[in-house]
């Protein structure tokens, strides 16, 4: 199994950034991607950006395309997410997911460990 846990969330204005991470524990030695998923109040959870084991394909919500960035530090089993340019819209709890796979998934069922979250607010 794996255990994820998220840090990097808080409060920020519109235009600023923030660092989402997901550290990885457990059975981190076998191959699996990652995937970043958020969920507002009263919305469905959404997928934000996906990373593959290798790191060497992504996947971008159109939302979020050109302001925000995933990336893995295989040494460190950690996943970040770098959000630029933030806006009032991407206000939600952002989770990080993992499913032991080489490559992504693009939906939530498919993904077997999942963090507690970690909440970001963007004000206006």
């Amino acid at each position: 199994q794996v255990q994820l846990v998220e840090s990097g969330g808080g409060l920020v204005q519109a235009g600023g950034s923030l660092r989402l991470s997901c550290a990885a524990s457990g059975r981190t030695s076998g191959s699996y991607a990652v995937g970043w998923f958020r969920q507002a109040p009263g919305k469905e959870r959404e997928v934000v950006a996906t990373i593959s084991w290798s790191g060497g394909s992504t996947y971008y919500a159109a939302s979020v395309k050109g302001r925000f960035t995933i990336s893995r530090d295989s040494a460190k089993n950690t996943v970040y997410l770098q959000m630029n340019s933030l806006k009032p819209e991407d206000t939600a709890v952002y989770y990080c997911a993992a499913t032991y796979t080489t490559y992504w998934y693009l939906n939530s069922d498919q993904y077997d460990y999942w963090g507690q979250g970690t909440q970001v607010t963007v004000s206006s």
